[in-house]
């Protein structure tokens, strides 16, 4: 009797658009002695591990001038993170000459960039493409979190069509590194911090998969501040619109790719409800390079087209990346360069989705229909494996911020907190650390009833605050204490690091959970008379007190809260509690 499949082994998917592009001719067959594992495989639905990829890429730089290998970095559990340079300088990069870092396996499942990338470098090495490093230099990360790459199997990525080994999303440590662009937790983001200060990136290409809705589009990309809507980089934004969009949308489908505008669906159940920009935070690479002022294209290609459609689209992306940096890499830096001068006054952050659409978008649809699904007991969405004709005419809703901050000219992080000096120095913030002890007269932040989150985030409890109070006071920060100026390219990404009220900041991950906590306190024997001594010496608190009592029953009927009242207002209680140690400079 033939074993019975579960039904996680039956095909559960929607079906795929059929497709043929002739980007399929990029592929070599078995008998080439560069084939890539990918290439090697009869259905072109398999990716190697993390010890075969490397043993080719070791093969390729033994065989290659034009290939070598750079660790930058060790994994929690071991593993080497390493990158492949594809130059023509030899062991030293020409800074003349713009650079495009590609970033593949932030979440390993997704990992068609990785694929891409040795078919791409072979056929540099050994198939006349050796020309696009003339005037441009590659660096690709073919496996960033090495450890979840390494957690593999059939059963990673259930919305996902291939390869039929996927790695884990997470980490080793359980911890999404795409979250991880601002706090900077984990080894392997720190690394990649240390690389790109070393290489710094004139394109910066992050390859991920999506998932959701089903769609025509096989590649689709975005950065921040598409179709002119406002962005930290502007001119950075322009340039990628204006000139690597048209580009890139007409080399990829001359190759047979459908490109398209990164998006997702407002609402699973109703495929035309709408769609929207998926949020701008800086703790993704997105948000990140707008801040940081590093041009930043977030690939997401679409996770119910075939695994080979995908790779192949990505290699299209990656030369034709290579080619345009080539001609128009000073324009783009001349972009960086007036965004790096910028310094805003005030900040928008905290985005949050607009309710009201933007603009109307035409979409490229497929079929779909409506059913009663006995399991979920409502109707559910199955799609039809057909490209609908008729374009959607969808709203696009994009994002607006919550909260505004002000500038200040600096801030003072105190020795004790190194920690969050190192955080700043790997992000590449320019610091001026304090030779001897000082004493300066400073801005400092009260948080006004802080709260924590209900549950663990990233392996952090964050923590929100919606109001504030300022304390000017002259405070002595020790030696080792760092001053941190915003008048510096990455002056906004210090804003929404040192910024309490920032969701991106230190505090709200949670990192300074000292002030949250109330040290000392006093005895109802001890604060009962003295409170009464205190009013009796100042008619005005007196009459402030009594004016609470009258004002807020509850407060009137709690014994403790009204003794707590009083101990507020004396010299005994802790001045610390809820004083954010960070301070703001003073502007003269």
């Amino acid at each position: 009797m033939a074993p019975i499949k579960a039904p996680w082994d039956e095909a559960f998917l929607p079906p795929a658009l059929p497709w043929q592009g002739a980007s399929q001719a990029l592929l070599r067959d078995a008998s080439n002695p560069w084939v890539t594992p990918f290439e090697a495989d009869g259905e072109h639905d398999f990716s190697p591990n993390y010890v075969d990829t490397r043993a080719w890429f070791d093969r390729l730089e033994a065989a290659s001038d034009l290939v070598r290998i750079e660790p930058f970095g060790t994994s929690p559990q071991g593993r080497e993170i390493y990158a492949v340079i594809a130059s023509k300088d030899g062991a030293t990069l020409d800074p003349a000459k713009p650079l495009l870092l590609v970033q593949c396996g932030i979440h390993p499942g997704e990992i068609d960039g990785k694929d891409a990338g040795m078919m791409l470098l072979r056929d540099m090495a050994f198939h006349g493409k050796d020309g696009l490093l003339d005037k441009v230099n590659l660096v690709l990360i073919p496996i960033l979190s090495v450890d979840g790459h390494e957690r593999s199997g059939p059963y990673s990525r259930p919305n996902q069509r291939g390869p039929r080994i996927q790695g884990w999303r997470n980490t080793a440590t359980n911890q999404n590194l795409n979250r991880d662009f601002m706090k900077l937790d984990q080894p392997e983001m720190r690394a990649l911090k240390r690389l790109q200060a070393k290489y710094r990136a004139d394109l910066y290409v992050d390859v991920h998969v999506t998932d959701g809705m089903d769609y025509q589009y096989d590649v689709t990309y975005g950065f921040n501040g598409e179709n002119g809507v406002w962005c930290r980089s502007p001119a950075i934004a322009r340039w990628l619109d204006a000139v690597l969009k048209p580009i890139m949308n007409a080399s990829l489908e001359a190759e047979g790719h459908i490109p398209g505008e990164l998006v997702f669906g407002v609402d699973e159940r109703d495929p035309k409800a709408g769609l929207n920009d998926g949020g701008l935070g800086e703790r993704f690479s997105n948000g990140w390079g707008a801040a940081a002022h590093v041009p930043t294209i977030l690939i997401e290609n679409h996770s119910l087209k075939p695994h080979a459609q995908r790779v192949l689209g990505t290699y299209v992306f990656i030369e034709t990346a290579l080619r345009l940096l080539a001609e128009r890499g000073g324009d783009l830096r001349a972009a960086i360069a007036e965004d790096s001068a910028l310094r805003p006054a005030e900040i928008p952050t905290n985005f949050v989705p607009d309710d009201a659409p933007a603009y109307i978008r035409a979409f490229k649809g497929v079929k779909y229909e409506h059913y009663d699904s006995p399991a979920s007991g409502r109707k559910e969405v199955r799609w039809l494996g057909e490209a609908d004709p008729e374009i959607w005419s969808l709203p696009f809703h994009g994002s607006k911020p919550s909260l505004t901050l002000k500038r200040p000219a600096a801030y003072y992080v105190p020795s004790h907190r190194a920690d969050i000096i190192e955080r700043l120095a790997l992000h590449g913030v320019a610091l001026e650390i304090l030779a001897e002890d000082r004493t300066f007269e400073v801005e400092m932040i009260r948080l006004i009833d802080p709260k924590l989150a209900d549950r663990a985030n990233e392996g952090h409890v964050q923590v929100s605050v919606d109001q504030v109070a300022t304390e000017t006071r002259a405070w002595t920060f020790p030696k080792g204490s760092a001053r941190v100026s915003t008048d510096q390219p990455l002056g906004d990404l210090v804003v929404l690091l040192l910024e309490p009220q920032s969701s991106e900041s230190v505090f709200a991950w949670g990192m300074v959970p000292e002030v949250l906590s109330r040290v000392e306190y006093i005895e109802p024997y001890a604060i009962a008379p003295l409170a009464e001594a205190m009013m009796a010496a100042d008619p005005t608190l007196k009459a402030a007190f009594e004016a609470k009592l009258a004002a807020e029953p509850a407060f009137a009927a709690d014994p403790e809260a009204r003794l707590a009242w009083f101990y507020e207002r004396t010299p005994f209680y802790d001045d610390h509690y809820l004083l954010y140690p960070i301070a703001r400079e003073i502007a003269r």
